[in-house]
């Protein structure tokens, strides 16, 4: 199988580059067809590779970058003094054709915005999109839910490309044939929901077919973890804000569980007796185990892991990383978005020239 050279900002998050080094490993252990390029200081990066070299080992390029983006920076900062980062230097990789995808546990707005510069826009995209995955009922495990904040506003043509983007990944990363897309609104029914989200309506069901996905219509907050669709699409701010609530009340819940099972000697026992269970609704909501927002509409693929990945959470974001690269997902990507923009610019279905087909749709 062909190797998968995936960009790694070394230096993203809060753990420091031992745990970014250390996630790799971690998921080469099980992939032997993954590469590496790691960038950061290079006599510092030696030192960690030179910890894993039995799973790194002929696998790993580093590139010398001596600055790092801070959490606290700005993103108008680092457009304007972001050379010389190594999460620069990791968009870099991609941009140039030598890596598949770049990985980076760093400043979010920091990683947009330099994406942007670095990769730019895919033809027809006007915002990009965050796209996580969202526990679910389905039987993938998860839902595919986006834009979670890469952008505040979304008119209608943004969320048909929402849809177009977030059903790609849908196949792709989760290996859904045709997936089922709802578009997140106050209610299902279809006089609710603010006048961008009628005609949003209109457009996504009306690019179905040539999206290669089903439209289900309006879904509501509480259909993001269940089973009616496998693709929500809604508005950054929305989504974000959907998303923080959902790992808060996880972690409530958590610390919750917790408390009952030390209420009393009888509880105690209990929760003994419930262990192998609790691990695996523990393992099943992990979100280190999910770990990795994907930034959709660059010429590039981008995952973003969350800032205070461990190693486990940044093998997570780098096997998600490889699956896409695996899949030549961006390029494929790039056509069905073009197809929707001509949709949603000309009034009319222009999605008679698929883009691609059967197996190899994106």
């Amino acid at each position: 199988m062909k190797r998968v050279v995936i960009s790694v900002d070394a230096m993203g998050g809060d753990q420091g580059p031992a745990a970014v080094v250390a996630g790799c490993a971690k998921a080469a252990k099980t992939h032997p067809e993954m590469a590496f390029i790691l960038h950061g200081p290079e006599q510092h990066l030696k030192k960690l590779v030179r910890a894993k070299l039995k799973r790194l080992e002929g696998r790993v390029e580093i590139r010398d970058a001596t600055e790092v983006v801070r959490m606290e920076d700005k993103p108008s900062h680092v457009m304007r003094h972001g050379q010389g980062t190594s999460m620069w230097s990791a968009l870099d990789s991609v941009r140039d054709g030598d890596a598949a995808v770049a990985v980076s546990c760093g400043n979010t707005g920091a990683l947009m915005a330099s994406a942007m510069i670095r990769l730019r826009k895919q033809k027809g995209v006007n915002r990009p999109a965050i796209a996580a995955l969202w526990p679910s009922r389905n039987p993938q495990g998860f839902n595919v839910m986006l834009d979670i904040g890469a952008d505040i506003r979304a008119d209608a043509q943004d969320l048909l490309r929402y849809a177009v983007m977030g059903a790609s990944y849908a196949r792709n990363g989760l290996d859904l044939k045709r997936p089922r897309v709802g578009l997140l609104n106050v209610g299902i029914e279809e006089h609710k929901g603010r006048p961008e989200l009628h005609e949003a309506h209109s457009l996504i069901e009306r690019f179905a077919e040539d999206g290669g996905y089903d439209y289900a219509g309006y879904v509501e907050g509480g259909d993001i973890p269940g089973d009616i669709v496998d693709v929500i699409v809604t508005d950054g701010f929305t989504g974000n804000i959907a998303v923080k609530t959902g790992e808060g009340t996880a972690s409530l819940f958590g610390d919750l569980l917790k408390e009952a099972f030390k209420y009393s000697p009888m509880s105690r026992f209990a929760s003994l007796l419930a262990l192998t269970s609790l691990r695996r609704l523990k393992k099943r909501i992990d979100p280190r185990r999910v770990n990795g927002g994907v930034f959709l509409g660059l010429n590039g693929t981008v995952v973003k892991s969350h800032g205070n990945a461990d190693a486990t959470a940044v093998a997570a974001a780098v096997r998600l990383a490889f699956l896409l690269g695996q899949t030549g997902f961006n390029e494929r990507l790039a056509a069905r978005v073009a197809s929707a923009a001509a949709l949603s610019q000309n009034g009319a279905n222009a999605g008679n020239n698929d883009p691609d087909s059967d197996r190899k749709q994106a």
